[in-house]
């Protein structure tokens, strides 16, 4: 028995799939999430075979969605859905991703489900760069011995980069992220400041700037112990983003 997650913020859409699946016959267990958060919380609690996935949805979009699910052990094979035929479609083409256009047609959704396959990291990264109405994630994933952990970004204090990782530091503690502090840098741009080539920071959440006996300047954010070195380079803008943020 396969066992179906159908993911969307539209109610008939949702119907509309299952009636399909009827339809064909499909020995199934369905589910429905209206939206990726709640998709995430069924697919970390039970097993899931295939998503059928929105792809813009509130709360959380389907593409940060596949993006989280790279760094499940057992992750579900996912298909995409859409109502919107427009360039980005040719980028799921190209990187070999399967999507359905709506309004789905029972032969093209049954095709779907039949060669559905796991998402690889790449592919999503390359199709978030095609489609330019994709926000920035809502949240950062990890594997944490073995287990899924998702991270709110509005929790996140810091970035700091350590060899080939980023830590992510917050009130919880810190999450080792597999990620570049350039690429989460140019997504979050307008949520994290660099103060350092090695560290980003949240600024509303900056508490104090001071000055040690060594003349390096530290940095404190609320919620987090540690204090992060500012480099003299990155002093000044600082300084300046602080002003206009008061």
């Amino acid at each position: 028995m396969l066992k179906i997650l159908i993911v969307d913020d539209e109610r008939l859409a949702r119907e509309r799939l299952i009636s399909l699946i009827n339809e064909l016959n499909v020995d199934s267990q369905i589910q429905e999430a209206e939206h990726g958060l709640a998709a995430l919380d069924i697919i970390r609690s039970q097993a899931t075979d295939i998503v059928l996935l929105d792809i813009r949805m509130p709360i959380m979009d389907g593409l940060e969605v596949a993006q989280h699910l790279t760094n499940m052990d057992t992750a579900p094979a996912v298909v995409f859905t859409t109502a919107y035929q427009d360039h980005a479609l040719e980028a799921f083409e190209t990187h070999a991703v399967d999507y359905l256009l709506k309004p789905v047609k029972k032969e093209r959704l049954k095709q779907a489900i039949d060669r559905a396959s796991i998402i690889q990291r790449g592919s999503i990264e390359e199709l978030r760069k095609h489609d330019n109405t994709t926000q920035p994630r809502t949240h950062l994933s990890a594997k944490v011995h073995g287990n899924f952990k998702l991270l709110a970004v509005e929790e996140i204090r810091f970035l700091r980069a350590d060899q080939k990782y980023v830590i992510a530091g917050w009130p919880g503690g810190e999450l080792l992220l597999d990620e570049s502090l350039i690429a989460l840098e140019a997504e979050f741009q307008d949520h994290f400041i660099r103060i350092h080539r090695n560290a980003l920071i949240a600024l509303k959440y900056v508490d104090t700037l001071k000055k040690d006996k060594s003349g390096n300047y530290l940095l404190s954010l609320s919620g987090v112990p540690s204090e992060l070195q500012v480099s003299r380079r990155n002093l000044s803008n600082l300084r300046k983003a602080l002003k206009i943020s008061k």
